[in-house]
């Protein structure tokens, strides 16, 4: 799918989004070093203001607003997102209570963020690491699930253009039959406004999908997922 040509004022407010929201992300770094001297609660208040601030900004300053169709669970369930943009990475903890994303390993590393990222909870992705990798994100998945943290996973891997629907990776099948939980898939139509560059204005929808059941055999829950996820993309 082709992008709409981009207009002098989509570049206008793009470079404000970008001169408040990035300055302001250092200061919320800043905020998780003093929020975590006061436990988990703070540091996930703290998180949950970063992602409402980046919310407010792009309302404001870019002209998107994000309507939720359908109730998003805040529960130890697999939650299974189609990945446009940033920014329902960013959102997420606006979105649940306290979610536990899989961010691959070298997000975890940017300095500072990724400290704050593995205080708040996560699940770092290691990429090309095997069953040894494996077995540490399903270990700490669980501890996050045992704690009532929905797990909120990118199925796809990686940013998808709009309009495209790539197959899902194959180590979802595999979390999704370790960890024996529900999956509920998320539709997301981002890609269209939040461009890496310049963004437009308009409407984010996140249509949230049917529940589905643990112990499906592959081929069916893959289907599934993939057929909820893209439920958007037309």
């Amino acid at each position: 799918m082709k992008s709409e040509k981009v207009s002098p004022l989509d570049v206008v407010r793009s470079l404000l989004f970008y001169l408040v929201f990035y300055p302001g992300t250092v200061v919320m770094v800043i905020a998780c070093f003093v929020a975590s001297m006061f436990g988990d609660e703070a540091m996930r208040r703290t998180v949950r203001g970063w992602a409402l601030f980046h919310r407010w900004c792009a309302r404001w300053l870019l002209g998107i607003r994000l309507v939720i169709e359908g109730e998003l669970p805040d529960e130890g369930v697999l939650v299974a997102i189609k990945h446009e943009s940033f920014y329902e990475a960013i959102d997420l903890p606006a979105q649940m209570r306290r979610p536990a994303p899989f961010p691959k390993a070298e997000l975890a590393e940017i300095p500072g963020w990724g400290w704050a990222a593995r205080r708040y909870g996560t699940v770092v992705v290691e990429r090309g690491e095997g069953a040894k990798a494996l077995r540490a994100m399903v270990s700490s998945a669980r501890g996050f699930a045992a704690q009532g943290r929905p797990l909120a996973i990118f199925p796809e891997g990686t940013r998808v253009p709009t309009g495209e629907r790539p197959p899902l990776q194959s180590g979802f099948a595999g979390l999704y039959k370790l960890l024996a939980l529900p999956v509920v898939p998320v539709a997301v139509n981002s890609g269209r406004l939040y461009h890496r560059r310049w963004k437009k204005p308009g409407t984010i929808t996140l249509r949230v999908g049917e529940r589905i059941a643990p112990g499906l055999p592959r081929d069916e829950v893959e289907a599934r997922v993939h057929a909820a996820i893209n439920a958007l993309n037309v």
